[in-house]
């Protein structure tokens, strides 16, 4: 093991102003066009380097390694990583909690200091990290651009809110006494985020944690590791102290379920399938030796989310917000829409309309910016035709269908659609993670609405309606975690749209939201007699 030079913890500040979101880059405008053409030749020279583990503050090599590859163009290696296994968890968890030792005293002035330091570099070099999120999980300039931001909201928004919370009050003061209410973390947690948001999710979970005193064994997903190091050395950039984050990418199956079911692991924060977040929460529930708490787990997981579009709806504003839900990065959001439902007197005219728009789809290489680039790897390219299959025999296929060939063998699917689709069908049921959209036809209102919480999710969705006893009802029956009326049911905002699902969506972490950082503390009351003071 390498041991590196410990930064040094940047004087505490305070956040300039109120909370404001980072601000969407205008890709039709030249100069941001040729920033962001420039940052891909950049970062393109960077690619196929090897990156460490990173515990302690020390670099440590193992023998085993992960390759991160381009979807676009999967001979091309992104990322070279050393691949964390059981042995590893001993040595991780020793780091945290060493660490926790100190950093749970930390002014939380310098804790917030630290978010905001990291959002000031990223933003500073924004192009660069959307150039790696190009590169690495597929996203277009667009999408790239939006997960970026996201990752600058988090922890401009976690650092006030952790001001915030440590300026908490009892509801009275008691007579005679002095009450005091304060938040204070956990210890040593894992973060386990996903391929899809490979930095805003995964940077947002590391920052909620650490902001409130907790250290963190980071476990990014192998499908995306390489952003996930680039987030660490900004940390330490900021001047992050060895041990507070513990960068470690490795198999789920190994080292993640050996740091789940350590009996000193004091928190788990997931986001990922229902599958693999009910396995992290039923081995958190079984007491380990030595054990003297009860784990916490924060878990968001899939979705199966609905559209319903009203036969009163604005007709086009509908069409173009279940595209963009249904088709964005591919569909590869657990917000995605991948089922619409729509009233029986627009059924038809809707689809035709809709066919149309999903037919001016681009499909290509994401460097070049198309509408959609790839799906992150073969895996999930070979899982999204076998639904297409199912499709095509519970429905009818109205676009789409078809793998995409390219020269580079990438993974490429273009934008399908089944219309006719039952309620009940697994194609309106089982969550596919891809651009596949279900079309289902409704009676009335009544039924969309019994069709649309018809499943075991509950996480995003949507109405277009222009009668304010629908949207009304909606708001009161629509059982989700995140709805939206009249507009599109992905990209929530940080602060405006808490977001978190409700059944097998999780457990409505609303990361975002402004009870996101209780999750990683614990509340402890302090009551003195007045005469003692």
């Amino acid at each position: 093991m390498a041991t590196i030079e410990q930064p040094t913890v940047i004087l505490p500040r305070s956040p300039q102003g109120a909370f404001q979101n980072e601000p969407f880059t205008d890709f039709t405008h030249d100069e941001n066009i040729r920033d962001m053409q420039e940052a891909l030749v950049r970062v393109g020279d960077q690619l196929g380097l090897e990156y460490e583990l990173v515990i302690g503050g020390e670099r440590v090599r193992t023998s085993a390694k992960i390759e991160s590859r381009n979807p676009a163009h999967p001979s091309q290696v992104v990322g070279i990583h050393q691949k964390a296994g059981v042995e590893h968890a001993e040595p991780a968890m020793q780091a945290a909690l060493k660490a926790y030792a100190t950093w749970q005293y930390t002014p939380v002035e310098t804790r917030a200091s630290l978010l905001l330091a990291a959002a000031d570099l990223i933003r500073q070099r924004k192009f660069d990290f959307c150039a790696w999120l190009t590169y690495e999980v597929g996203k277009n300039w667009a999408e790239a651009d939006a997960d970026v931001g996201e990752t600058i909201d988090f922890l401009e928004f976690y650092a006030r809110e952790a001001l915030r919370l440590d300026a908490a009050t009892t509801p009275i003061q008691y007579p005679g006494e002095k009450n005091v209410l304060r938040y204070i973390p956990l210890g040593v947690g894992a973060v386990i985020p996903p391929w899809n948001f490979a930095f805003a999710i995964m940077a947002g979970m590391t920052a909620a944690a650490i902001v409130t005193g907790n250290t963190v064994i980071l476990k990014p997903s192998s499908d995306s590791p390489t952003i996930a190091a680039k987030f660490v050395e900004i940390l330490e950039e900021a001047g992050m102290p060895g041990g507070v984050v513990n960068f470690c990418p490795g198999s789920g199956a190994t080292f993640g379920n050996a740091i789940v079911e350590h009996p000193k692991t004091r928190f788990i924060a997931f986001t990922g399938s229902k599958e693999v977040g009910l396995d992290i929460h039923e081995r958190s529930a079984k007491t380990q030796p030595g054990q003297i708490w009860i784990k916490r787990t924060i878990l968001e997981m899939g979705g199966k989310d609905s559209i319903i579009v009203s036969a009163d709806a604005e007709f086009e504003r509908a069409v173009d917000g279940v595209v963009a839900s249904a088709f964005g990065f591919s569909g590869q959001k657990c917000s995605a829409c991948s089922r619409v439902i729509v009233e029986e007197p627009l059924y038809d005219v809707f689809l035709e309309r809709l066919r149309e728009k999903v037919e001016e789809w681009t499909v290509g290489d994401p460097v070049k910016n198309p509408k959609m680039g790839p799906v992150v790897n073969e895996g999930s390219l070979k899982t999204i035709l076998e639904y297409i299959e199912i499709g095509k025999k519970e429905g009818r296929l109205l676009t789409g269908g078809n793998a995409v060939q390219t020269p580079e063998n990438g993974y490429y699917v273009e934008p399908t659609v089944f219309a006719d689709i039952a309620p009940d069908a697994r194609l309106a049921q089982e969550e596919i993670f891809g651009p596949v959209l279900a079309v289902i036809k409704a009676k009335d209102f009544d039924d969309a609405l019994a069709i649309a919480n018809n499943t075991e999710f509950g996480l995003t969705g949507a109405i277009y309606s222009n009668d304010r006893r629908k949207l009304e009802r909606a708001s009161a029956e629509f059982h989700v975690g995140n709805l939206y009326l009249n507009r599109k049911c992905t990209g929530a905002m940080v602060g405006a749209h808490p977001f978190g699902g409700f059944n097998m969506s999780g457990t409505d972490s609303k990361a975002g939201g402004p009870d996101y950082l209780l999750l990683f503390t614990q509340a402890k009351s302090i009551a003195e007699k007045k005469e003692n003071l």
